[in-house]
């Protein structure tokens, strides 16, 4: 069952980012997506191949004038027919188009109508420009991010466009997807990466409820950096280790494959001995190379494994043994996840 959604109908609206992108999941998944892109000046896409642009891979594509009554007609037909129209535009511009909800759910009341944006489609800041850092700045997430001396560090776009955006909006499509076997009824999907990846965020926000976390205090927690035995070390040929054993009997290994002295065990978690731990395991890590420690900690349970660059990543035996990328037009891509098993009729 590789293909779930097979005989979904998905109308895009074109952009970049996290719209697109849950188009491009859905489409993998065997929805059929057709992509609706403006003609001339106003086409939105950037200069990638599309063999291997997850913007416009896998997509029928229709360049329409959608300023045009014509072009606004057909965009109007399509989505007129569809399962699921997804748009990434600031609040008011589908409406303008006259292609809002108001005009597209009464012609066809079962659609799922997802929309993506950063802010919302409400409150004071919903028309304002923005990108992946801005919303986890207001998220709260940014600030939890980073060295403890230093300033917020980006963290790619994956948290705000990603995580809080694509994986979001297709948690609210399937959602009403499900709704609507019951219902009969589309509905309004308002997916805002602000909220998004605030969500994301929920165990942090419950440990300083708890008083687990130092919320104000970046670079001082057990998953922010600030604890030795859940950070990356360089090795000797300038590479890098990340070393993870949170519980207990994962730091016991890693105390025995190290050599180190037993009575680590003990102060695991004893706050007054992370600066020492870490200056321990600084030293000890640049004595071996990342090969040299990626056979050493192979096989045993001490949460250590290498850092591997994307051009490594493909070639790691465990992901080869996966097949956890593939081969598009001569390129490396991942493959998509997760996986089904097969039904019965397929085996």
């Amino acid at each position: 069952m590789d293909r779930p959604l097979e005989g979904l109908t998905v109308i895009e609206m074109a952009g970049l980012g996290p719209a697109p992108f849950a188009c491009y999941l859905l489409a993998g998944l065997g929805a059929q997506v057709t992509r609706i892109e403006a003609s001339g000046r106003d086409a939105v896409f950037l200069p990638l191949d599309p063999l291997t642009d997850p913007d416009r891979m896998m997509r029928d594509v229709r360049r329409l004038d959608l300023k045009s009554e014509d072009g606004r007609g057909e965009a109007m037909a399509l989505i007129a027919t569809a399962d699921v129209l997804v748009e990434g535009y600031r609040p008011g511009v589908m409406e303008r188009l006259g292609l809002g909800p108001e005009d597209t759910c009464p012609k066809n009341p079962q659609l799922i109508y997802a929309r993506m944006t950063g802010y919302g489609q409400n409150g004071s800041m919903a028309g304002r420009a923005g990108h992946d850092l801005n919303y986890i700045a207001l998220s709260g997430v940014l600030s939890m991010i980073g060295g403890k001396d230093g300033g917020p560090i980006p963290p790619l776009n994956l948290i705000g466009d990603y995580g809080g955006g694509t994986m979001v909006m297709i948690m609210g499509i399937l959602a009403a997807l499900f709704a609507r076997q019951s219902t009969g009824e589309g509905t309004v999907v308002d997916a805002s990466m602000v909220e998004g990846s605030a969500m994301l965020a929920t165990p942090i926000f419950s440990f300083m409820a708890s008083g687990l976390w130092q919320g104000g205090k970046r670079g001082s927690n057990l998953l922010d950096g600030g604890c030795p035995f859940y950070d990356t070390y360089e090795t000797a040929d300038g590479g890098h280790m990340a070393v993870a054993p949170l519980e207990p009997r994962f730091f016991a290994v890693l105390i025995d494959v190290l050599g180190l002295d037993k009575g680590w065990a003990e102060r695991q978690y004893d706050r007054t001995a992370w600066t020492e731990l870490r200056e321990v395991l600084t030293g000890l890590f640049r004595q071996k190379s990342r090969d040299e420690w990626t056979a050493l900690f192979a096989g045993c349970d001490a949460c250590v494994t290498p850092v591997l660059t994307p051009g490594e990543a493909p070639h790691h035996p465990h992901n080869e043994e996966r097949a956890g990328f593939q081969d598009i037009a001569g390129h490396v891509m991942p493959r998509l996840a997760p996986r089904f098993s097969p039904r019965p009729k397929d085996r």
